[in-house]
């Protein structure tokens, strides 16, 4: 068995699908288990090629079930409690980044920079595995029970430090719902108030709040099938690139050269005020990088991303 940690959320899952794909592809007749959240269950059904998912809601004691893995890989990160983790597990080897303080010197170096799809493909990579950055694409769901064609747009997020202003989404909701797009505002059933505050702001229908009314399966169905999603730097962003659906991604405090779409994907757009000098920042509310960023310059990021979608769309047809 190979086994693989990676117990975080939807953004994390859905960087990590090259170096999954790239282990299904290097050890073909090995089952794969990914040790991650079962609430991914959807998601994970829809990067096929993982045989087995054990529930895994993070870090810390685990009961690993069944026989020693041959293989323990450490998508997880670099410190010493996923490398503990693993080890506990006993495999014959794991595949991990070097932590000293754990015991483990055998992998490279850990470079804090590295955008983190590219981070997985260079630790498999140290290990004679290959796995394309690229492959990024998900399983297409059936678009049951949800909009076809909306705007997706996704105010929250775990981190305070990284949500644009509620205002600003209401604002840019209005205008697009304006201009005839259906828009509907996502989120976890911990953000429905926030989702509810945008949308009374903007003027749209309660239905059209769908936060807390779709698991991680229905919200990636929703952004497949999507006309457009803007969020900042969550879960949503990734989905819509793994899907080839047009996105706005508001990006702060972390650059997007660390988590942002691919550069090469005209479609994915990333606003990033980063580059600036900001004064100290007083850890409270929205980060300087991303409160910099005001409605005009998203909308018309919008515009932009949606005339390159009409384009390579004629020019596919």
């Amino acid at each position: 068995m190979i086994l693989v940690l990676r117990a975080l959320g939807v953004g994390d899952l859905a960087t990590a699908v090259p170096a999954l794909r790239g282990l299904r592809a290097a050890y073909p007749d090995r089952p794969l288990a990914l040790a991650a959240p079962a609430w991914l269950a959807p998601l994970v059904g829809l990067v096929g090629g993982v045989d087995r998912l054990l529930d895994t809601p993070g870090l810390g004691p685990a009961r690993w079930p069944g026989p020693a893995p041959e293989i323990a890989v450490n998508l997880h990160g670099s410190g010493p409690g996923s490398h503990r983790m693993l080890a506990a597990a006993r495999p014959d080897r794991i595949l991990a980044y070097a932590n000293p303080e754990a015991g483990f010197t055998d992998g490279p170096d850990w470079d804090e920079d590295a955008h983190e799809v590219r981070r997985w493909c260079r630790l498999l990579a140290w290990y004679g595995v290959p796995a394309d950055p690229a492959d990024l694409a998900l399983r297409r769901p059936p678009p049951a029970g949800v909009p076809r064609g909306a705007t997706v747009l996704h105010p929250g997020s775990k981190i305070a430090a990284k949500r644009w202003p509620a205002e600003r989404f209401a604002a840019l909701a209005h205008r697009l719902d304006r201009q005839g797009h259906r828009v509907v505002v996502t989120g976890s059933t911990d953000e429905r108030g926030l989702a509810h505050r945008v949308a009374a702001a903007a003027g749209l229908p309660p239905d059209a709040v769908l936060a807390g009314r779709t698991d991680v399966g229905d919200l990636a169905a929703l952004i497949a099938y999507a006309r457009m999603v803007v969020s900042g730097d969550t879960g949503a962003a990734h989905l819509a690139t793994a899907y080839g659906t047009p996105s706005v991604v508001l990006f702060g405090p972390v650059s997007p050269a660390r988590w942002g779409p691919p550069p090469d994907r005209p479609r994915h757009r990333a606003l990033w005020a980063g580059q600036r000098d900001w004064p100290r920042w007083d850890g409270v509310g929205t980060h300087p990088t991303l409160a910099a960023l005001g409605v005009d310059e998203v909308c018309a990021a919008v515009a932009e991303v949606e005339r390159v979608g009409r384009v390579s769309g004629a020019v596919a047809a």
